[in-house]
């Protein structure tokens, strides 16, 4: 997808297109065009993470004056982690416009949730440089305010790990492990992916840009996956609980 079909897909218009076209390009891209004076997106995604950081946070005090500081971290850490961004990457179509090199490419790297939260985040750190912090507001709070609902409606901002262990203990007298399945990427951004077991079942499976978020995404899959009843041949209550992994 071209910067202008993005944009119209998008509803804003850049005044500077270079800096959108600077958010959409992945470091990959720019080492596969060394001859060009090019500049990946990882500047952009600094700034935008501290955009979106600001913004959803500015929207949980005004709307929750009474929420104590504690419950507030947890729930902007709930609206703007890898996961969420990354579905909004997708919902905009991002992943479909990013400039990538074709070994990324091939690699799947346009629905790898690192390329398309980091993506996301560059492109809003673009959009304050080009126009503000209100027109950041403008896109963005009615996409936080459908995410926030879904975060209450499952819990997104609770400890996974936690309401897991306890529903496990209390039902299967066995404590979750966590198993890391796979890694991959450079070390500055590196994308994890976890298992989640009791017993020997593996109940969840999640993605993160660090163990502990990789390890919190499985717990969440599987927790999902219990109250659907998509698991089945669980063990029996055992005398003893196991030991986690991780």
């Amino acid at each position: 997808m071209d910067l202008t079909e993005f944009q119209k897909q998008n509803g804003f218009a850049f005044r500077d297109p270079l800096l959108l076209q600077q958010a959409l390009t992945h470091r990959s891209y720019v080492n596969e065009h060394d001859e060009e004076d090019l500049s990946d997106n990882e500047r952009l995604e600094f700034l935008g993470d501290a955009v979106l950081d600001f913004v959803s946070g500015e929207m949980l005090f005004r709307r929750f004056p009474q929420m104590p500081e504690g419950d507030l971290t947890r729930l902007r850490a709930a609206l703007v982690r890898t996961e969420s961004l990354a579905a909004l990457a997708f919902k905009c179509r991002l992943g479909e416009a990013l400039r990538m090199g074709k070994g990324e490419e091939k690699g799947g790297g346009r629905e790898r949730l690192n390329n398309l939260c980091g993506g996301f985040e560059a492109m809003i750190g673009a959009l304050y440089l080009d126009q503000g912090l209100e027109a950041v507001k403008t896109f963005m709070m009615p996409q936080l305010l459908e995410r926030l609902e879904q975060v209450f409606a499952e819990q997104l901002d609770k400890d996974a790990r936690s309401i897991l262990q306890e529903i496990s203990q209390a039902t299967y007298n066995l404590t979750p492990m966590y198993r890391l399945v796979n890694s991959f990427g450079p070390e500055h951004e590196k994308e994890f992916t976890f298992a989640a077991l009791i017993g020997e079942q593996v109940v969840g499976r999640g993605v993160g840009r660090s163990k502990q978020a990789a390890s919190q995404a499985a717990a969440q899959n599987a927790l999902e996956a219990l109250e659907r009843g998509l698991v089945i041949h669980l063990p029996q209550a055992a005398d003893e609980p196991n030991s986690p992994a991780e």
